[in-house]
């Protein structure tokens, strides 16, 4: 076995060389033209976990130290010219029997925020709101659940979460809930498995294209991935995802897949996170991956052990710190990632799921926050992409799936209405 300081200084070489030959690509100063694409765009962000930073860490989004290692901030989605942000309701599976509490707990830290800055940021619920939060230059702000296991297997709770705001559900967290798959542990022999989602799981499916709420299929096992799609009458996301073809891990999406996204009309909003982005950085955090899950499972038993749940602040010191002994990739890793998928599926359904302040430290060179996006735009127009194409990639995609899953909505709630009034 290669020793680990041998291979990370080898994968140190790799990717400066690949980081000096893509320097261009890297969009360090963002042009003219570039800045006017951008900024004519409603940028569509599907995911960040900021929502355990107001929780855990009591944290402002109108924070302004300079010192905050944050990816989002009033001030950074403005330099960045982010126009809607999904903030994700993820709920750690520690927090067993208080799942729906805690979900509650950070949806009403992102209201909470909302009313603390009603001149720069605003609650939105449909695509007109996020156009209405652009025309008056705030910031749109959604929500997203990260997990099914949110909703404790109640349909009513899935009812109650829609009437909260949450406008999409991601199906599975990296645990496999009692209904559906997930590719976190999917080889995970000890893990009860379904072979993709159950009957109940396809019923959520429904329920969700009923209420309006986009199914999101980030995490999910490959089979789940299938069902979803073959039981969603809406077009469905992949909130934030990237392709296997350019990193390995069974997090992403295969070609296939993709594919099938373009046949059920919907959109992958790519990850920022490098494992998921970039090939190398996914062998070099697999050789850590054994001694950081030891120090992770550590002071989960920990907390565990005095009938604690596991607060965000202590998962990312601890994947900080790993994140730290491995170099970050060059910048051109992420825009490969949108250009295989817009090859592959189409520029139709590709978007921008960055994973702000969930990933740790572990973006690409060039992204450390949201002020950054400019540098999206740059790359794309670097690789020759059309305003129209980059608009589309920026948030435009996104709203158009949003607004189809808000049409098939209103189709199968008119046609129960139809179906009760004919009998």
């Amino acid at each position: 076995m290669i020793d680990l300081r041998i291979y990370l200084a080898l994968f140190s070489f790799v990717t400066a060389v690949a980081f000096a030959q893509g320097a261009k690509s890297n969009a360090a100063n963002v042009t003219p033209r570039a800045r006017q694409i951008h900024n004519s765009a409603i940028v569509v962000d599907t995911h960040a976990d900021t929502p355990q930073r107001f929780l855990d860490e009591n944290f402002d989004i109108g924070n302004t130290d300079p010192k905050d290692n944050g990816h989002v901030t009033l001030d950074k989605a403005r330099a960045g010219n982010l126009g809607a942000e999904f903030f994700s309701i993820w709920v750690e599976p520690s927090f067993k029997g208080q799942y729906a509490h805690r979900a509650l707990d950070l949806i009403d830290s992102v209201y909470e925020q909302a009313a603390r800055h009603p001149d720069r940021m605003m609650m939105a619920y449909t695509v007109d709101d996020i156009e209405r939060a652009h025309k008056q230059k705030k910031l749109a702000s959604l929500l997203g659940i990260e997990g099914g296991h949110a909703i404790e297997n109640d349909i009513r709770l899935l009812r109650d979460f829609y009437r909260l705001g949450v406008r999409y559900m991601t199906l599975t967290w990296s645990n496999t809930n009692e209904w559906a798959d997930s590719s976190g542990d999917i080889n995970n022999a000890k893990v009860e498995h379904h072979n993709g989602l159950t009957d109940f799981g396809k019923q959520v499916v429904l329920e969700m294209n009923r209420l309006g709420m986009m199914v999101d299929i980030s995490h999910v096992a490959d089979k789940t991935f299938y069902d979803a799609v073959s039981t969603s009458h809406a077009p469905v996301i992949a909130s934030h995802s990237c392709a296997r073809a350019l990193s390995d891990h069974p997090r992403n999406m295969t070609d296939d897949m993709l594919r099938a996204m373009t046949k059920n009309g919907g959109v992958v909003q790519v990850n920022f996170y490098s494992a998921f982005v970039d090939e190398n950085y996914r062998k070099a955090a697999a050789a850590l991956e054994k001694d950081r899950d030891a120090a992770i499972a550590k002071f989960v038993e920990e907390h565990k052990a005095q009938g604690k749940p596991v607060p965000y602040a202590e998962y990312d010191r601890v994947q900080r710190e790993w994140a730290a002994k491995i170099p970050r990739p060059p910048f051109k890793s992420l825009i490969d990632q949108i250009d295989h998928i817009a090859k592959v599926a189409g520029v139709d359904h590709v978007g921008l799921g960055s994973d702000f302040d969930g990933v740790s430290g572990a973006t690409p060179e060039g992204i450390d926050s949201a002020a950054d996006l400019p540098k999206i735009t740059q790359g794309l127009l670097d690789r020759g992409y059309s305003a129209g194409d980059i608009h589309k990639i920026l948030g435009g995609n996104t709203l158009h799936v949003f607004r189809d899953v808000e049409r098939v909505s209103r189709q199968m709630q008119a046609e129960k209405t139809n179906a009760a009034a004919s009998k």
